[in-house]
């Protein structure tokens, strides 16, 4: 057998066993009620006035949650005019300090500035339906950290093709979401797009500080915490969460295409063994078969492929032939892949982040405090932003001095977990 030809057999063997994961998945996350005031929604927002909204007003309406947090990190729109007029709490966020990416900060001044027990990460453009909360409140009885796997709103033929292809390319290298077992920690995967987790547990591993760096940040802090001995759950949520990511499939080409290379949570030698799978087992069949000379193993490949377009249908709010037109495109998802992973993109938001990440297992030690050099022991209902809301803030807008609500100490201590059953006992905490 010619070398080439081998090396795609144990790609394809790779990706197979991957795939077959999806045999015994977790069923989807199913829609619960909670009890009234356990649940902390915080939403990072940098120039997101176009887009907040909708995910805002579902939010808002939501019996479970206690209160939404909006984080302005310096925004140049009408973002936290916004947020406060539909009726969240706006934490002005603080100036960015080096070494941090944004969503990071963001999020840690809404975790501090938090109340309730148990805090939902969402990004502006996600959408969440009845009975989202409550599902991943009662996740959290078998897990430390949850994130949900949304349905996509695509809206062309090109767009959606594209996006499935890059999807599908996730699915090659970690398998479907919602595995039974847990993954080793340098192959978990979390969406930061929606994340569950108790705050205290959090902010005393010091999760979003070690991670501060980080452009994959969700998969980042997934593989720290899961490296601790967090029990870290990457969920089917499709029938409660919606997300609009991109507006074209330039969007996609260059804002997902940026990220998914996972380059700095990821080794370069499991970089470029992932990537060689890519070329092998998704771009080589299609080129082969455009040029006419496709083996037996390519034609089985491609079956394969049309299979996964087929089961990833149900990831889309409205799957149309862009889904299964995607395996065309492989190729230049694989170029794109490449092209990310060698000189990657380090710029967001109108900001520049200098590189010099380090992968989750060089992070700091949990116990590191994230700034101004916390006490060990200290209290995480005792780490509050430091910095007050601009004179002329607008009505509405407060300063990250956010109090707890009413009925709670300032020191926040852990409260009864779900059906008056005490919360799991720190798991987490004390790793």
């Amino acid at each position: 057998m010619r070398p080439l030809t081998v090396l795609q057999a144990v790609a394809a063997l790779a990706v197979g066993v991957r795939l077959a994961r999806g045999r015994d998945r977790l069923p989807p996350l199913a829609p619960l009620g909670t009890e009234a005031g356990r649940i902390s929604v915080v939403i990072p927002a940098r120039d997101e006035e176009g887009r907040i909204g909708p995910c805002l007003s579902a939010v808002l309406a939501d019996p479970a949650v206690a209160e939404v947090l909006v984080v302005d990190d310096e925004s140049r729109d009408g973002t936290a005019r916004l947020a406060a007029e539909l009726g969240a709490k706006v934490v002005v966020g603080a100036p960015l300090p080096e070494g941090w990416v944004g969503k990071q900060w963001a999020l840690l001044q809404g975790v501090e500035a938090a109340g309730g027990d148990i805090v939902v990460t969402l990004d502006a453009d996600v959408r969440p339906a009845p009975g989202l909360f409550g599902a991943l409140a009662a996740a959290l009885d078998g897990y430390d950290l949850v994130s949900a796997g949304p349905r996509f709103v695509c809206g062309g033929i090109a767009e959606q093709a594209l996006h499935a292809s890059f999807l599908a390319t996730l699915v090659y290298r970690s398998g479907p979401i919602g595995p039974s077992s847990a993954p080793a920690p340098h192959r978990v995967m979390a969406n930061g797009q929606c994340m569950a987790f108790r705050r205290t547990a959090m902010l005393s591993a010091g999760g979003f500080g070690r991670v501060r760096g980080h452009m994959t940040d969700d998969v980042a802090l997934a593989r720290t915490l899961a490296a601790d001995g967090w029990a870290v759950g990457f969920l089917d949520a499709g029938g409660l969460l919606e997300v609009d990511m991109h507006e074209s499939a330039a969007e996609v080409w260059w804002e997902w295409g940026r990220s998914l290379p996972l380059r700095d949570v990821t080794g370069p030698g499991r970089q470029a063994a992932d990537l060689a799978a890519i070329w092998l087992t998704a771009a080589l069949p299609v080129l082969r078969l455009a040029a006419g000379r496709p083996t037996r193993l390519d034609l089985g490949l491609l079956a394969v492929r049309l299979l996964l377009a087929g089961a990833l249908r149900g990831s889309y709010t409205r799957p149309g032939p862009g889904v299964l037109l995607s395996p065309l495109l492989d190729p230049l998802t694989a170029v794109r892949l490449t092209q990310a992973t060698l000189r990657p993109v380090r710029r967001w938001r109108g900001r520049s982040y200098p590189r010099g990440a380090t992968y989750p297992r060089d992070a700091a030690p949990k116990d590191a405090a994230p700034r101004d050099e916390a006490p060990k022991d200290a209290d995480p209902g005792d780490l509050v932003p430091r910095t007050a809301a601009p004179k002329d803030a607008a009505p509405g807008i407060t300063a990250p001095e956010v109090t707890a609500p009413e009925g709670t100490s300032g020191d926040r201590p852990d409260r009864p977990g779900r059906a008056g059953r005490p919360a799991p006992p720190a798991r987490s905490a004390a790793r």
